[in-house]
């Protein structure tokens, strides 16, 4: 079955459906699968990777092991 098809069914089942709860099971899936996990970041986690990215730009790095040792 090809995506168009599949799509339609899709919205046949849903459009079918009477429980309120499932509904919203369905919206909240569909919502979560779509969403840019950014969007849930605060300010501070985006600034933390930008500075990271900075630092990887300059070749300023650190293998795993070391990072490793340093949470251990």
């Amino acid at each position: 079955m090809d995506i168009k098809a599949t799509k339609i069914e899709l919205a046949k089942l849903i459009l079918n459906l009477e429980s309120p709860a499932l509904i919203e099971r369905i919206k909240n899936l569909l919502k979560s699968e779509t969403e840019d996990f950014a969007d849930s970041m605060t300010q501070f986690e985006k600034e933390e990777i930008e500075i990271a990215i900075g630092l990887l730009k300059e070749g300023k790095r650190t293998s795993f092991d070391d990072f490793l040792k340093k949470v251990s």
